[in-house]
């Protein structure tokens, strides 16, 4: 069983009253094939315009990173790594898809008791990761909007209504992962609204219903989180040590992310920053202080005045 998590409740910090479950993301990147089908998903149903089919050098990966017209990124690391130490029989436990996706460097039939070796011929490995918004608990874009674009859904989920959006651009440099961007020609900030549309009619986000490997999985985010434990574990039990959740702590610098992540190794090799925080966690006490500074400056000021007109008398 999975551990049990006490996950604070956004929607309901935000007044929704009996809201639904919050709903997330849990990427298993140990499982992605990089065949970029929530890529093509995403856009499809969202209508994102096309971007990304210019070559960039950068392996496959042609759309780079997030940004206003990709809100999902399919990320395509090359390492000279080997996947994790293979013991004899453990493709019977362990899915075969997991070592092909990822260049383990033997096939499981011609697995060993001995790590691959620097040098060795099979130690290259890919790394695929599918990114998106992650839907924080606390959200500092909404923290700065001030047209009220960015809101809180009931799903705990964080979307930017472009209607309302009015092309300031304060949510950019306030996101700690570097998602929200602004469209070309538009002006107006975009991301993932993790298909809220969708979510209202019942159904799944359109990037994890075309995931053919189910390495993008949506749900209720506390059943998530304990699927993704006991993913975790597995892993490590198959010499897989590096594996490890990102994302899915709500005592992070963020309160934890409504769409979380296993990764295969550091965070840094994803792009991602190592300890996000909300940029936005000082403002209540430089607003104090910014009033107290205001409070001493007027008495000191109607001080001043009441001295010099004392000595005018």
């Amino acid at each position: 069983m999975g551990r049990e998590v006490d996950l604070p409740d956004p929607a309901a910090a935000t007044g929704y009253d009996d809201p639904p479950p919050r709903m997330g993301f849990f990427t298993d990147t140990s499982v992605c094939i990089g065949c970029k089908a929530c890529e093509v998903a995403c856009k499809e149903w969202n209508l994102v315009p096309e971007d990304g089919l210019d070559f960039t050098g950068m392996s496959y990966d042609n759309t780079v990173g997030l940004g206003a017209d990709t809100w999902r990124h399919v990320a395509f690391i090359e390492q000279r790594k080997p996947l994790g130490v293979q013991d004899v029989g453990m493709h019977h436990d362990i899915d075969v898809l997991e070592l092909a996706a990822h260049g383990a460097g033997t096939a499981p039939d011609e697995a060993s008791t001995t790590p691959t070796a620097p040098g060795d011929r099979g130690e290259f490995r890919w790394l695929m990761a599918s990114d998106v918004c992650k839907h924080c608990t606390h959200a500092a874009c909404l923290d700065v909007c001030p047209t009220g674009s960015l809101f809180r859904t009931e799903f705990g989920t964080v979307v930017v209504q472009e209607d309302i959006c009015n092309g300031c651009g304060y949510c950019i440099p306030a996101c700690p992962f570097g998602v929200i961007d602004q469209r070309q020609g538009d002006g107006r900030a975009w991301k993932c609204t993790l298909c809220y549309d969708r979510l209202g009619e019942g159904m799944e986000p359109a990037c994890a219903k075309a995931c053919p490997t189910d390495s993008i999985q949506f749900g209720p985010l506390d059943e998530l989180r304990a699927r993704a434990d006991q993913r975790v574990r597995r892993l490590h039990q198959h010499g897989i040590t590096d594996a490890r959740l990102y994302g899915a702590d709500p005592g992070d610098g963020v309160g934890g992310d409504g769409a979380f992540f296993l990764l295969l190794d550091e965070p840094e090799v994803y792009g991602l920053p190592p300890d996000p925080v909300v940029t936005t966690r000082d403002l209540p006490a430089m607003w104090r202080r910014v009033g107290a500074a205001a409070a001493a400056l007027a008495a000191a000021t109607a001080a001043a005045f009441t001295i010099t007109a004392r000595r005018g008398l």
